[in-house]
């Protein structure tokens, strides 16, 4: 069984303009030949960076720079990859309101793509979406440490949003997390933690690393992260495996060409009898406001990097031929 994951997709401003947009735009076309690839895939997972709705008004537009919204023609192009659960604890799903916020749960509702990680209330925030797989289900639940006004309550909409420091999660989000993957536990054989937490560029930090270990303590089986604009290294503990940051899949942004955060990979989870057995990395690029298989050149960076990114956890990484790949112990 293989799940894949990606990381940021964002489908706003110039995506939205020039690809969402255009009528003589397929949908499929977002996705390239990487397409194929995510369709063999069981269950295909993606954070959604954008809300998508012709309602609300920018959120601050003078302090805030960015904000990101597609129209709801964006739902062809999630179905068109056979989506099946978006994350959207983020730091752009609030950027038109709660009226816009809302509106996009009702067109992923109606288009069948579960979410999770934003609510109407903490309540629907916290609540994980589950998935059928052919031997087993998987839960997911994401939360952020971003935009704390965004914080959901139970009579406000908002993300599932959490504090930490050097030692992990703090209270009372360290207790709601743990009761929350109890649950997860309960409902599936497999749990996945999306995070869409710390800064855009760099390595994770102690304190990430912290949280990120907190989670599969608590019964996380992959912690899946994301808001990091270049894929990070990858850390096994305990068996489990932590994807400190997945990059960027699907956006407009500037490339730095340090940093090359238009490269990243379709991160594909292979289960056996129940568990991640191993992951396969296989390189992306964007390109003309969409996602295509990375060529030789930049496959050559992309491992080059994250083996030695994965190195500096003490991860192993293998590579033949154009792929990747993590075996868990």
């Amino acid at each position: 069984m293989k799940i894949a994951l990606t990381g940021d997709v964002m489908l706003g401003r110039l995506v939205d303009q020039y690809v969402i947009q255009n009528r003589s735009v397929r949908p499929e076309a977002l996705w390239g030949d990487v397409l194929p690839v995510l369709l063999d895939a069981d269950i295909r997972l993606i954070n959604l960076e954008c809300v998508i709705s012709r309602q609300g008004e920018e959120w601050y537009p003078v302090t805030k720079t960015f904000h990101f919204r597609a129209r709801p023609r964006a739902m062809e192009f999630l179905s068109a990859a056979k989506i099946n659960g978006v994350t959207l604890a983020n730091n752009h799903v609030l950027d038109y309101g709660p009226a816009a916020l809302l509106d996009c749960f009702t067109l992923l509702d109606q288009a069948g793509i579960k979410r999770t990680g934003a609510g109407a209330t903490i309540e629907e925030a916290l609540a994980p979406f589950v998935l059928d797989m052919p031997e087993n289900r998987v839960a997911v639940l994401a939360l952020t440490d971003n935009e704390p006004e965004w914080e959901a309550t139970r009579t406000k909409p908002g993300v599932n949003y959490v504090r930490y420091s050097d030692s992990g999660l703090k209270e009372p989000y360290r207790s709601r997390m743990t009761q929350t993957l109890l649950s997860m536990r309960q409902q599936a054989g497999l749990a996945i933690v999306s995070a869409h937490v710390g800064p855009n560029w760099g390595a994770p930090s102690k304190a990430i690393q912290a949280v990120a270990h907190d989670l599969l303590d608590m019964g996380a089986d992959l912690y899946w992260g994301h808001s990091n604009h270049t894929p990070q290294g990858i850390e096994l503990y305990k068996g489990k495996a932590i994807l400190y940051s997945t990059g960027d899949f699907v956006d407009d942004y500037m490339i730095d060409q340090e940093e090359r955060n238009n490269l990243s990979f379709l991160f594909m989870l292979e289960v056996e009898q129940g568990r991640i057995v191993r992951i396969r990395l296989l390189p992306t690029c964007i390109e003309d406001l969409g996602v295509r298989s990375a060529n030789e050149r930049e496959r050559q960076f992309l491992f080059r990097t994250m083996e030695g990114k994965c190195k500096a956890l003490g991860t192993a990484m293998g590579v033949a031929g154009q792929v990747g790949t993590i075996y868990l112990k």
